[in-house]
């Protein structure tokens, strides 16, 4: 094979964990002309897929599971992909990656894309709980919404709203069994968070807030104000990055794999991207992001990193969400103590939100109004008068 590399790219590239950072960085190195060794180890037995689907058209049953490439696609790009296998060391003085069946991987640049773990509940029968991460998590999931059943979602955050949405819209019961005063009140405002609230409600989800969950049992979930009856369990409180890996090799890590603006780790020879990843955006600093916009753009970036191109990780968030009449965007990264500024129709479901920090826009989401999201998105770190905002229609 003829060599087509800039001078200092690596021959070996091992890529560790098998989600869309993975399969958009060996896009991405491919399609720059990477043509030396380059390998994928994932512990799921599925190629790569896009995890959005899970929770929103594979569990509504409007769309069947997809992959974002087969098998054949990556035989046909010379990558070989391992599935079903586990990465149990990077062993960074030797140069190799360890795997669960005793061989080992050489490198000369390392991808981590290990992704993040759902996180429990520190209470008794929390390991009986479903969580969705996979596939087959979501399958199992899909299989209980079914009229006459009753599900419960420890959590109220997108997760969980998503599945509550997905159970009524499949005829089960869902009820949220929520710890804050209001679901997403820290990333939406109060107001948002209500009319989200209210929305679930109006199609019948049982949204209850200020609830202590204190253990999970076969049938239901007991909580400080008594019992609720359920079919189903599903606990989603937030994810857990898969650091592991990195902390016994001696990387940096605090919450998450810490990696500069080019994604490389305190090695210079590892890089880190998606959930796993504490990356410094030039925008907005160090931020750890579990979402499909940024695990797709950070593998590309880590690609084009490795393959010696000069690139950082320059832009804003962005993550949607679909939930009975609203469909939104969101780019951006706010705080809890923002102002936020609403124009359109709140309750027509046909409006903008604006995040500000004194005159700065933070973020910015697009409910109901489409095409304007890049124009959100140009706003995003600039100074405005507030009064000037508009609904962008």
């Amino acid at each position: 094979m003829a060599d087509n590399n800039p001078a200092d790219a690596p021959h070996d590239i091992v890529i560790i964990g098998a989600g869309l950072a993975a399969a958009k960085a060996v896009e991405t190195l491919r399609d720059e002309g990477y043509d030396g060794a380059l390998t994928v180890v994932g512990g799921e037995p599925e190629p790569p897929y896009e995890r959005p689907q899970l929770s929103k058209e594979f569990l509504k049953d409007e769309k069947d599971f997809e992959l974002s490439h087969d098998a054949d696609w990556y035989a046909q790009r010379d990558v070989r992909l391992l599935t079903g296998v586990l990465a149990t060391e990077l062993d960074l003085a030797g140069g190799s990656v360890g795997l669960d069946d005793g061989s080992s991987l050489p490198f000369g640049s390392v991808l981590l894309a290990t992704g993040a773990t759902p996180r429990r509940l520190d209470i008794p029968g929390a390991g009986t709980a479903l969580t969705l991460r996979t596939i087959e998590d979501a399958r199992r999931i899909k299989e209980a919404l079914r009229p006459g059943k009753r599900v419960a979602l420890v959590g109220g955050g997108w997760i969980g709203l998503e599945i509550a949405a997905a159970a009524r819209e499949r005829g089960a019961e869902a009820v949220v069994l929520e710890a804050a005063d209001l679901p997403l009140g820290n990333v939406l405002g109060a107001e948002i968070a209500r009319h989200l609230v209210d929305l679930h409600r109006k199609h019948g989800v049982d949204v209850r807030t200020g609830v202590e969950v204190t253990s999970i049992e076969p049938d239901g979930v007991v909580t400080g104000d008594g019992k609720v009856e359920a079919d189903l369990v599903v606990m989603a409180v937030g994810a857990a990055p898969e650091t592991a890996l990195a902390e016994a090799a001696g990387l940096e890590v605090d919450g998450g794999v810490v990696v500069d603006q080019h994604l490389r780790t305190s090695d210079p020879r590892v890089l880190a991207a998606g959930d796993v990843a504490v990356a410094e955006n030039r925008l907005f600093g160090p931020l750890r992001v579990e979402h499909w916009d940024n695990a797709m753009k950070q593998g590309e970036l880590a690609a084009r990193v490795m393959f010696g191109r000069t690139a950082e990780y320059d832009w804003a968030p962005y993550f949607f969400t679909d939930q009975f009449e609203l469909s939104m965007e969101y780019v951006g990264h706010s705080a809890p103590d923002d102002d936020v500024v609403i124009r359109g129709d709140l309750e027509g479901d046909e409006f903008i939100a604006y995040w500000l920090r004194n005159g700065v826009v933070t973020a910015g989401m697009n409910v109901g109004i489409w095409d304007v999201n890049d124009d959100l998105r140009a706003l995003v770190g600039t100074t405005v008068d507030p009064d000037a905002l508009t609904d962008l229609r």
